[in-house]
């Protein structure tokens, strides 16, 4: 079902801060400025949203607007998401990474959460905002920062063939049953991947464009069977007709290996679902389990190592966030 935000259910002075809160509440802690009407027309704002799997997917429907995600925010939360905006009426400016996107309907870019960006609307508004945990593309943080601020015409080359697909996501995201949805969301994850592969390999002078767009579909492989105990090398080289060997050397090209990334993005899901805020506390080892970890105490371990605390301390620390 999906979940609706709408100024109209507000009255007419509290609605800018009651859509501040919206916007806050629906993404990640952002500054959002909207301009007085002369008219004293009250400011309307609806954002509809559905999740399918990991990915999210919201409508915002607004007043012009302008909104920030400042490096004080982001030092006040530690959410890593990378959004693809996807322009359904009126003109669009996403700025990132010293890029400006400049967005007309059928038009999207992607932008990180992890640094500054900001999203700038002169009209009256849609746009459709697809919301995934980075690391489920698997891309560097090089990388990362080379695809974002950059328009991608909704009428030309692959973008062409991402566009509509992500449209109709949106359109159909409420009616969609979670196994579907699902399936919906990988397959959302794949074009995607295809297309940063392309523009990757396009404009870098040297570099193996097929070595990236496979490195990217492996990443997103793993992605999607992370909560598969018997994830391995070997089921992994065999599901992309590669052998163990060259698997392995792709990982070593960016310096690390296949079992530490997928233990990497393990711990990144589970301290993830530890940190949700709600009544219900998940019990540790359920989540461990969830995440293809087989024994609570080596998860323990490994995740003390990398974030420095337990399980159970990281999960309170969130509760009394």
């Amino acid at each position: 079902m999906s979940l609706v935000l709408s100024t109209d259910s507000v009255p007419a002075g509290e609605r800018r801060a009651y859509w501040h809160d919206a916007v806050w509440r629906t993404f990640v802690p952002l500054d959002v400025s909207t301009p007085r009407d002369p008219s004293d027309v009250p400011f309307s704002g609806a954002v509809r949203t559905d999740r399918l799997g990991y990915l999210q997917i919201s409508t915002v429907d607004a007043d012009p607007e302008r909104v920030s995600r400042t490096s004080r925010l982001i030092a006040q939360d530690s959410d890593e998401y990378l959004l693809i905006g996807l322009q359904g009426r009126g003109p669009a400016v996403i700025t990132q990474d010293g890029r400006d996107a400049f967005l007309r309907p059928g038009d999207f870019a992607l932008y990180d959460t992890t640094r500054p960006y900001t999203l700038s609307f002169p009209d009256r508004f849609q746009m459709k905002v697809f919301q995934l945990p980075r690391q489920v593309l698997g891309l560097r943080e090089s990388d990362l920062r080379r695809i974002t601020g950059i328009t991608h015409r909704g009428d030309e080359g692959p973008a062409a063939m991402v566009a509509p697909f992500l449209a109709g996501l949106a359109a159909g995201a409420a009616s969609c049953r979670p196994q579907v949805g699902e399936m919906l969301a990988r397959n959302a994850v794949d074009l995607l991947a295809t297309l940063i592969a392309e523009h990757l390999g396009r404009d870098t002078a040297g570099t193996d464009a097929a070595h990236h767009a496979l490195l990217l579909r492996i990443r997103a492989f793993i992605g999607r069977h992370l909560a598969d105990p018997g994830l391995s090398p070997e089921s992994i080289a065999a599901a992309h007709r590669i052998s163990v060997r060259y698997l392995h050397r792709l990982f070593q090209y960016d310096g690390t290996t296949v079992s530490r990334w997928i233990q990497h993005r393990r711990l990144e899901e589970c301290r993830r679902e530890l940190s949700r805020p709600g009544r219900l506390t998940p019990a540790v080892a359920a989540v461990a389990h969830r995440w293809g970890f087989t024994s609570p105490a080596h998860f323990s371990r490994v995740f003390r190592a990398a974030y420095g605390m337990s399980p159970r301390e990281w999960q309170a620390r969130n509760e009394r966030a």
